[in-house]
C-alpha cells in the first residue's frame, strides 16, 4: 500500500511536508552553530517531548522512540521513550543518515543494510527494524531526526497511517525546538540590553562624577533617585538620604516654595526648569546655586526621565549684588545732579526774573528726563517701579504723571496699542519728544481746557514703530503755526537724530495730531540684535 492509497475507501491527505536539509554542503561547523541556537538543557526530558516520543511508540507499535540530535562526535536523546540510554557515539547513529533523507527513511531489516549491520545497536538495545523522520531547521540544517525501533524486522515497515503520523510528531519536534531557539534568541537579546544599559548607566555614572556641576535625575513623576558624587561632596549628605522629595530639605527655607511650585510646573507641562535658589552646603552656610532640568521623551512623546545639574553661581551672584548696589548708587547720584542743575536754574531765575520764563521750561524738562533716567535705571526690589523696567507704557505712564487728571471716568492722556522694550538710550529722545508734546498740549492744545483729551496709539511690526498723538477737545485750531521755537527743534532734534524717525504733523480745527514713524530698533539695543 502505498503512502497516499486508498484506507476503507477513502483517500488519505497529503501528510505534512518537512523542511528538507540543503545538501551535504552543510558543515559541521554550521550544524554546531545551529544546534548551540537551541537551549537543549531546557528542552531534555521535557514533559512535551516525552509526551511525542511516547505517543511515536504506540502509534508505531514500537518498543523504542526518541528524539535524537545528531552533533559532531555523539548522538543525544532529548526524550527517549522504552530505553534508558542517552546518547550513543555518532559512528553508531542511524539518526545521522535519516537526517539527511527527503522523508522519513526505514530500514526493515538493519543485520540485512550494509551500512548498519555491524552496528554495537544490534545487540543492545537489540534493534532489528528503524523508521526516523528527519528534523531540518528552517533553514535546511539537519539536526537529528524522531525515530522508532524495533528489536524485529519489519518487512512491510510502516502503515501510511504511521508514516504520516510520525511525519506529524517530527513536525511537533521542530515546533518546540523553534520556540525554544526563539526563547534562547529573546532571552539572549533581553540580556544583551540589560547589559549594555547596565554599561550606559556605568558610564553615565562615570562622565557624570568627573563634571564640576551637580547631577541629578528623576523617574517622570519628579521621584529624586539619582545624585552624583559632587552633589554629595557639596552637601555632605549620606547616599540616598535626600532622594524622593527628601532634596527639599536642602533649599534654604525662604526658597523651597517658589523651588516646588516652579518644579511642579514642569512636571505638569513638560516645560524645562530653570532656578536659582539657595542650597545648604556641608560648611552649614547656604549658597546660591542654578537648577536646571529638561525631560527625556520616547518615541510617543512621553517623558521617561528628567535630568538636571545645579551649577554653584554663589561668587557670581555675589558679585552681580555688589555691582548692582554699586550700579544703584552711581544712578542715585545722576538723579541728584539733575536735582541740582533744577534748583541751579531755579536759582538763576530768582536773580533774573526776565530769565523765568525760560527757566520754567527747562527746568521741567530736566526733570523729565530725570523722571525718565528713574525708571530705567537699576533698582533695588524696594524701590522698583511696579511697571517692567523695560516697557514703554511703563515710561509713557511716569512721564504723563503730571499731566493727567479725570475728564469724567476717563484719564486725560491715555495710552493704547503695542507696548514695546526701550531701554536707557531710547528713555532720553522719548522723555524730551512727549514731554514737549504734553506741555504744548497743557499750554496751547487740548489740555489747556477742562475738557480736552489726548490719545497716544502705538502700533509696531518687526521692523517699524508708529505713535500717533491725538489731541481732541481743545481750542480750535486756525491752521499750521509758522513759529519754529526751542520746543519744536527740540521735537525734531529728538524723533529724526536721537531716534531716526520721522516727525508728520496735522493741524486739524478740532486739534493737532502727531505721526512719529521710527524703526523698531532704535527703542531697544534688544531689538538691534
Amino acid at each position: 500500500m502505498s503512502d497516499t492509497g486508498a484506507i476503507d475507501g477513502r483517500t488519505t491527505p497529503e501528510p505534512p511536508r518537512l523542511p528538507v536539509a540543503s545538501g551535504w554542503h552543510v558543515d559541521e561547523a554550521q550544524r554546531t552553530a545551529a544546534l548551540e541556537a537551541y537551549e537543549l538543557d531546557l528542552l531534555r526530558n521535557s514533559p512535551a517531548l516525552k509526551q511525542i516520543t511516547d505517543f511515536a511508540a504506540r502509534l508505531c507499535d514500537a518498543p523504542i522512540a526518541l528524539v535524537s540530535l545528531v552533533e559532531e562526535t555523539r548522538q543525544s536523546f532529548l526524550s527517549a521513550t522504552g530505553t534508558d540510554l542517552t546518547e550513543t557515539p555518532r559512528s553508531q547513529s542511524f539518526c545521522a543518515h535519516a537526517m539527511w533523507n527527503d522523508g522519513v527513511m526505514v530500514v526493515p531489516d538493519l543485520t540485512l543494510d550494509p551500512r548498519f549491520a555491524r552496528n554495537p545497536l544490534l545487540s543492545d538495545p537489540g534493534a532489528r527494524f528503524y523508521a526516523g523522520a528527519p528534523l531540518v531547521s528552517d533553514d535546511g540544517i539537519p539536526l537529528g531526526a524522531l525515530c522508532v525501533l524495533d528489536r524485529v524486522a519489519r518487512p512491510g515497515g510502516l502503515t501510511p497511517l504511521q508514516h504520516e503520523g510520525l511525519v506529524v510528531l517530527a513536525a511537533n519536534v521542530l515546533a518546540r525546538l523553534r520556540d525554544s531557539r526563539d526563547g534562547a534568541a529573546w532571552r539572549a537579546a533581553e540580556n544583551d540590553a540589560r547589559r549594555a544599559a547596565l554599561d550606559s548607566d556605568t558610564r553615565f555614572r562615570t562622565l557624570a562624577d568627573t563634571m564640576p556641576q551637580m547631577v541629578w535625575s528623576t523617574l517622570p513623576d519628579g521621584y529624586h533617585d539619582y545624585y552624583n558624587a559632587r552633589w554629595y561632596e557639596f552637601t555632605g549628605m549620606p547616599e540616598g538620604s535626600t532622594d524622593g522629595a527628601e532634596w527639599n530639605g536642602m533649599f534654604h527655607p525662604d526658597d523651597q516654595d517658589r523651588a516646588w511650585e516652579i518644579w511642579r510646573h514642569s512636571l505638569t507641562t513638560g516645560e524645562p526648569y530653570q532656578i536659582e535658589y539657595r542650597l545648604r552646603h556641608v560648611d552649614g552656610s547656604y549658597r546660591w546655586v542654578l537648577g536646571r532640568a529638561l525631560p527625556i521623551r520616547d518615541a510617543n512623546g512621553q517623558i521617561t526621565r528628567w535630568f538636571g545639574t545645579c551649577t554653584d553661581i554663589h561668587e557670581q551672584k555675589l558679585a552681580l549684588e555688589q555691582r548692582e548696589i554699586i550700579s544703584q548708587e552711581l544712578s542715585h547720584r545722576i538723579k541728584n545732579i539733575f536735582s541740582v542743575i533744577a534748583g541751579l536754574i531755579q536759582f538763576a531765575a530768582r536773580s533774573h526774573p526776565g530769565f523765568a520764563p525760560v527757566a520754567t521750561d527747562l527746568r521741567q524738562r530736566i526733570t523729565a528726563l530725570g523722571r525718565a533716567h528713574d525708571f530705567v535705571r537699576p533698582h533695588s526690589p524696594q524701590s522698583r517701579p511696579t511697571a517692567a523696567q523695560d516697557s514703554l507704557h511703563g515710561l509713557l505712564d511716569q512721564l504723563f504723571a503730571p499731566y493727567q487728571s479725570q475728564v469724567g471716568d476717563r484719564a486725560r492722556i491715555t495710552v493704547t496699542g503695542a507696548d514695546l522694550v526701550v531701554d536707557d538710550r531710547a528713555a532720553t529722545p522719548l522723555a524730551l519728544l512727549f514731554h514737549e508734546l504734553a506741555t504744548n498740549a497743557t499750554k496751547y492744545g487740548a489740555l489747556s481746557l477742562a475738557a480736552g483729551t489726548v490719545s497716544l496709539d502705538i502700533s509696531a511690526t518687526d521692523d517699524d514703530v508708529t505713535m500717533v498723538w491725538r489731541e481732541r477737545g481743545g481750542p480750535v485750531l486756525a491752521g499750521a503755526s509758522e513759529h519754529v521755537g526751542f520746543g519744536t527743534q527740540l521735537i525734531e532734534m529728538s524723533a529724526v537724530r536721537q531716534l531716526g524717525g520721522t516727525i508728520e504733523r496735522d493741524w486739524r480745527l478740532d486739534g493737532l495730531t502727531v505721526t512719529l514713524h521710527a524703526r523698531r530698533s532704535a527703542f531697544s539695543r534688544a531689538d538691534r540684535a
